[in-house]
């Protein structure tokens, strides 16, 4: 009893420490780790995202207006592997039954049969369904789709797949094999999410995203730059392609490149790719060029192009400087078609096509672009250099189409040359220019390109009868210290302009 007594007193004094010690400790913020588990809980990781630009909100708005084209292209074949397995297995067949005079008699009716189910069969093809697929784009609300002629071309059902899976029959409502571009058509109650083309051309360095349907995996988006502009890739003589960086591989022909506003750019349509794959190099037709010709394939199904009718040739600089043109710019008139536009406004070889409309004119490609732009029946100006000096004719063109194209047309390659012109002449057998008999080898005509047997028609725009009359043009060109003469050669039914480099002294 005593020491239960005399012990309370202690027990009090020492929870009161013990109570101190633990206020103490918490005031010094130090939590025992029986304490610490109880009362501490997870919390997931938070950082504020740094404030740089991306994609996600434009991806988000365009990609339902991106759709995936499926593209069925019927091929007929002949069966005639079919045939030969069935006749090989009849064969056997009638010669195990040959063994009794009673099948003798049924195989003749069986090889009666035989033939009557050949000659059926002959006249059966099978069609095999080949698979194509691309990418498009909506351009309107009421469901017109741009991609490119050579995804649909020589198709017989085209589907389109929506962002959503959604599944649309399409109809082709028309196509451009010069620019390959084509418009498709879907019906639907619905109004469809749609872009639109840019009103000019991007910087060399902005960025771009494309989207659409890789090796058919479906909606993709991928994001590079501009790595130029203008390029030419020898597709037609409409080239005038933007090059992106951004990741494009088969299955993306038809589809959009982006700016960063939601407006296309271009529709993507070739990649350069020596292992079939990505290589950081695609070319897409620039929206420039791409808004109008879908405008004209909307509208009727077809597109209109501008005819000037002329044989046109690149001007080099010892072109420009024998016929006094300070640029080597603008194309050079090396025919021009019967009854053409050109031909009635009186332009004739040897005049340099320098800007139509005021625009000027680089080379051969451009001066296509420039006049395929142009509506047919339209007034057109045509500046020329022409005698030495600028002039400028107004002409209406015509309408371009297969038969107005001049097969003639065309850039020729001029040859770098020597030192001496070496050539041997006499007069074309039918009195229109001079025909080269003979070219002295490694001299200046040699190494320009002219071969024996090419007919000169005319020396610095002045038409040529004889090896006398070229000797006379020649001295008057030396007299004026001309350092080239241009001679008009005509080879193979096909004329060309070929400067040649005079002797000095």
């Amino acid at each position: 009893m005593n020491n239960s007594k005399s012990s309370a007193p202690k027990m009090i004094a020492r929870l009161a420490l013990i109570g101190a010690l633990s206020a103490s400790t918490m005031a010094l913020g130090v939590v025992s780790p029986a304490l610490q588990m109880k009362s501490a809980s997870a919390e997931p990781v938070r950082l504020e995202a740094p404030q740089v630009p991306g994609f996600a909100d434009v991806v988000e708005a365009v990609s339902p207006a991106v759709v995936s084209v499926r593209v069925e292209a019927g091929v007929e074949l002949a069966t005639q592997r079919r045939q030969r397995r069935d006749f090989r297995f009849d064969r056997r067949f009638f010669e195990d039954e040959g063994r009794d005079p009673f099948f003798r008699d049924h195989r003749q009716n069986r090889q009666e049969g035989q033939r009557r189910s050949q000659r059926r069969h002959n006249k059966k093809k099978h069609r095999r369904f080949g698979m194509s697929q691309g990418s498009g784009f909506f351009v309107s609300e009421d469901g017109y789709i741009v991609t490119n002629n050579h995804v649909i071309r020589n198709g017989s059902k085209i589907t389109v797949v929506m962002h959503d899976g959604t599944e649309l029959e399409a109809t082709l409502v028309g196509s451009d094999k010069r620019t390959d571009l084509a418009v498709l058509k879907v019906k639907s109650d619905k109004k469809f999410t749609y872009v639109e083309f840019d009103d000019k051309n991007p910087r060399i360095g902005e960025w771009v995203v494309a989207v659409g349907n890789p090796f058919g995996l479906g909606g993709t988006v991928t994001a590079g730059i501009v790595s130029a502009n203008g390029r030419q890739i020898s597709a037609s003589r409409y080239d005038d392609f933007i090059q992106i960086d951004a990741a494009v591989n088969r299955g993306n022909s038809g589809g959009p490149t982006f700016n960063l506003a939601g407006r296309v750019v271009g529709v993507n349509t070739a990649i350069f790719s020596p292992s079939g794959g990505n290589v950081g190099i695609a070319f897409a037709i620039p929206a420039s060029t791409a808004s109008s010709i879908v405008e004209d394939l909307m509208d009727d199904g077809k597109v209109m192009r501008g005819w000037l009718g002329v044989g046109i040739q690149r001007v080099n600089k010892d072109i420009a400087e024998s016929i006094g043109l300070e640029e080597a710019k603008g194309a050079i008139v090396t025919n021009t078609a019967d009854d053409s536009p050109a031909q009635s406004a009186g332009i004739k070889p040897g005049d340099v096509i320098i800007a139509v409309n005021g625009e000027k004119i680089k080379g051969p490609r451009a001066l296509a672009r420039q006049i395929g732009k142009i509506a047919p029946d339209s007034d057109t100006k045509i500046t020329l250099w022409s005698d030495g000096e600028s002039k400028e004719v107004t002409l209406k063109l015509g309408t371009l189409n297969e038969n107005a194209i001049n097969q003639h047309s065309g850039q020729y390659k001029v040859m770098k040359g020597a030192q001496r012109l070496g050539l041997e002449l006499r007069p074309s057998r039918d009195g229109n220019g001079v025909e080269v008999v003979d070219v002295v080898p490694d001299s200046r005509a040699e190494k320009r390109g002219i071969r024996t047997g090419d007919n000169i028609l005319s020396i610095n725009g002045e038409q040529v009868s004889s090896p006398e009359q070229v000797i006379s043009i020649l001295k008057q060109v030396k007299k004026l210290d001309r350092k080239s003469v241009l001679l008009q050669i005509e080879r193979n039914g096909d004329s060309q302009f070929i400067a040649i480099p005079l002797r000095r002294g």
